[in-house]
């Protein structure tokens, strides 16, 4: 705060509803290269006066998309409560910060730090205008942009690698039949962890000897899939093109096909395609490189009260020459899903290896 400025007072009972109103709102805006981010106005009585959410990159950001629903005026002397931190950068759209100043904004609360180097800065912009401005901190504002976060300080997705396997570590029998190692409600498991993640990724080895169609389903209390069931963005892995016939071209969104090292095509992803979560799912080769290259920021691992032998291992090579160069887990947690099994953890920091020197997926 400059010198001479008074500290604004504590947010009101009606400042922290609206917070978590924009908290509630913010999700019906995409996820992509933009964070998504709720605001709300309210009058000097606590009232709401207007609601808005950023609907994609190019639109107005959330707190001109709420000022766009009033009446020439009718901010000034106004609170306007965000998210996120009005942003103080001119990008496809203007400052937030110098838009709620122009309309008269009085008062603004916000929960979440702006973490962008060239859009940081709009609190002190509007504190410079004359502004009271508020920093209430909210653990569901937090978590609402966490993933957007780790990807604009990392410039990837946040990456679940995904196996299933027998007890005796294989991924599928001798003869390469793999349907079905778990059961049903590990499956179930699954798909909702595809509706939870923005794309799926499969190497062209698993997409041609498998032929899955990567789409998640969430099923009804009828038996029904629920349609509403957010669907990932399929994602092949490899040089090898699509076949004609494969099952992911009746997937309801084009597949992007990407190839090269685990670090340049998951930066191809939040890059172009704005990719903020990935589940790696298959197969072995690629589920390696990218655990291989310590790429891996969840581990998700199915396994099934069954024994299969044979040489179609879960994993392939993980870079780990001798055992002191072991891959240790920690934030180990074992979950029964029926007869099966999850176990999840992560990959200990100090284990993981520089991403170039991983294998790509052929």
């Amino acid at each position: 705060m400059a010198t001479g400025q008074v500290a604004a007072a504590a947010p009101t009972g009606a400042e922290r509803a609206a917070l978590d109103l924009a908290v509630a709102i913010a999700p019906q805006g995409p996820r992509g290269r933009n964070p998504q981010v709720g605001c709300v106005i309210l009058d000097a009585d606590g009232a709401v006066l207007a609601e808005g959410w950023h609907r994609g990159a190019g639109t107005p950001h959330a707190e001109v998309d709420a000022l766009s629903q009033l009446s020439s005026g009718a901010a000034r002397g106004a609170t306007a409560v965000v998210t996120l931190e009005p942003c103080n950068h001119t990008g496809r759209t203007g400052p937030c910060a110098e838009a709620l100043i122009a309309a008269g904004v009085a008062r603004v609360v916000y929960a979440v730090v702006d973490p962008g180097k060239a859009s940081s800065g709009g609190a002190q912009r509007l504190r410079d205008a004359g502004v009271d401005v508020v920093h209430a901190p909210h653990d569901d504002a937090e978590l609402l942009i966490d993933d957007w976060r780790f990807a604009m300080a990392t410039g990837r997705p946040r990456v679940t690698v995904k196996w299933a396997q027998s007890l005796d570590g294989r991924a599928a029998a001798a003869d390469g039949t793999s349907r079905w190692i778990t059961g049903h409600e590990a499956r179930a498991h699954v798909h909702r962890q595809r509706s939870l993640h923005d794309a799926i990724a499969v190497g062209t080895g698993t997409l041609i000897a498998d032929d899955p169609q990567l789409t998640a389903r969430v099923p009804l209390p009828d038996g029904t899939d629920d349609p509403a069931t957010p669907q990932p963005l399929p994602v092949v892995v490899g040089h090898r093109s699509v076949p004609s016939f494969a099952r992911l071209r009746d997937h309801p969104r084009p597949h992007a096909h990407v190839h090269g090292l685990p670090n340049e095509w998951l930066q191809e992803l939040w890059r172009k395609h704005g990719i903020q979560t990935v589940y790696v799912e298959g197969g072995p080769t690629l589920a390696s490189a990218v655990v291989a290259a310590g790429l891996a920021d969840r581990i998700h691992c199915y396994v099934a009260p069954t024994l299969l032998g044979g040489p179609r291992t879960a994993m392939a090579d993980v870079g780990v020459a001798t055992i002191d160069e072991q891959l240790l887990l920690d934030d180990v947690q074992v979950e029964p899903l029926g007869r099966d099994l999850l176990v999840s953890a992560t990959v200990r920091p100090a284990t993981i290896r520089p991403a170039a020197t991983a294998a790509k997926e052929g």
